[in-house]
């Protein structure tokens, strides 16, 4: 989640100036150049303090700073009840198949007891479909759990360029089960029977998924650097996102926001973020999948205008927004803790 708390740190630095804002984290982590003021990064602990992070070392840091709310964004807060903490759930991934999260054992065992302790005073999470899940699944307070969604960064924009030698289908996110990617290449290569169309492949694989084997016409880029998605997104025939689960579905909104034709699935949190600007099809099986991708080569006109509603639709989404309705959570937490 290190894109949700930078993108997250800096919107909240510069819409509250008069505030100071501190990442921290036992882990390491790249400290980008040029950060406001008012938003700084504590050193790596080390020894005990590293050890015992989440129960001794940051609660310690914390008082240190004068830290008056503390956000945890990324299932976690401090074993500690001496201020108040706000948690971020950006989805139920790691307790509904344990497939989809095998290296998320430890949460699997402590979000539910820091939810259900109350030691998190407020949870955000990035849609209703989630707040709705997560209100179910752990039995929360309704008024303890809002809903906030993300937003694609400025730099996702259409971008005019050279139309590629060979049109191409693109996906963007990380190759893991969830996202449903043999699925995606199997209605692709139906649509290669009969149209010369590639399949590119974008993102961090992780190490439980089993890379397609090499095959004409399908490129596995590895990660891309976000300077070059904007064009990857621009360019491509359709974003194709064929997740089974989402929290969000940020490439979508990032391929929306650069005006391009998105096909995904029916997955709700994807729902609630898409709306009717994006193709959702049902994944039951390939043949849905396969004719949303053929009609996408062989009529792009009839989705010219769907294409329009997707920047249209992007655009009721912003970091300043998302940022403004955090600050309020956390004076909501604030008012909680003290009663």
């Amino acid at each position: 989640m290190p894109r949700y708390t930078l993108a997250l740190a800096l919107a909240l630095a510069e819409n509250f100036p008069d505030d100071q804002y501190w990442l921290l984290s036992d882990q390491a982590f790249t400290v980008p150049s040029g950060l406001p003021p008012n938003l700084r990064a504590g050193d790596r602990p080390t020894g005990f303090q590293a050890r015992r992070w989440w129960m001794w070392g940051l609660p310690r840091t914390l008082a240190r700073l004068g830290v008056e709310v503390f956000h945890g964004t990324d299932f976690s807060v401090p074993y500690s009840f001496r201020r108040p903490s706000v948690m971020t759930l950006h989805d139920l991934s790691p307790w509904l198949d344990p497939h989809w999260q095998p290296a998320a054992g430890r949460v699997r065992r402590r979000t539910p007891l820091l939810l259900r302790s109350g030691l998190c005073t407020m949870v955000i999470t990035p849609t209703e479909a989630i707040r709705r899940q997560a209100i179910e699944r752990f039995g929360l307070a309704p008024d303890r759990v809002i809903a906030i969604p993300l937003a694609a960064e400025s730099r996702f924009h259409p971008v005019r360029a050279t139309p590629p030698v060979v049109p191409y289908f693109l996906f963007v996110g990380t190759l893991e089960p969830r996202k449903n990617i043999p699925r995606l290449v199997e209605a692709w290569r139906e649509v290669r029977k009969s149209h010369n169309v590639d399949l590119v492949l974008a993102g961090r694989t992780r190490s439980d998924f089993v890379t397609p084997a090499v095959e004409p016409g399908l490129r596995v880029l590895g990660p891309v650097p976000d300077s070059e998605l904007p064009a990857l997104y621009s360019g491509a025939l359709a974003c194709v996102y064929p997740s089974l689960y989402e929290g969000f579905g940020l490439p979508v909104l990032e391929a929306m926001q650069c005006g391009a034709l998105v096909i995904t699935s029916k997955d709700p949190a994807i729902r609630e973020v898409a709306g009717e600007a994006a193709v959702h099809v049902d994944l039951a099986g390939t043949g849905a999948l396969a004719d949303a991708l053929k009609a996408a080569v062989s009529q792009p006109d009839r989705f010219l205008d769907l294409r329009q509603k997707a920047v249209a639709r992007a655009g009721e989404f912003s970091w300043t927004k998302t940022a403004q309705r955090t600050r309020e959570v956390y004076d909501r937490a604030i008012r909680a803790f003290r009663q």
